[in-house]
């Protein structure tokens, strides 16, 4: 047997952890939270998973957001 990953992002996507952050907050709320350009001016999913792709401190907000919302949800 094997034991399950205490990684809370393992087996999640970027796309996924975006789509989950943008349905919770909405674009103008995931602005407010992360100050990044792609999340205020014409917002998407492609151009914003682009973005996190090639910037690793940005992407390191992103999933530490997530985790913060995935541990609030659980409680």
């Amino acid at each position: 047997m094997t034991t399950p990953s205490k990684d809370p992002l393992h087996g999640v996507t970027l796309q996924r952890i975006l789509e989950v952050l943008v349905e919770h907050y909405q674009w103008t709320g995931l602005a407010e939270r992360i100050d990044i350009r792609c999340f205020k001016s014409d917002p998407s999913i492609k151009s914003s998973l682009t973005f996190l792709r090639k910037t690793p401190w940005a992407r390191e907000k992103v999933e530490a957001l997530y985790i913060r919302l995935q541990r609030g949800a659980s409680r």
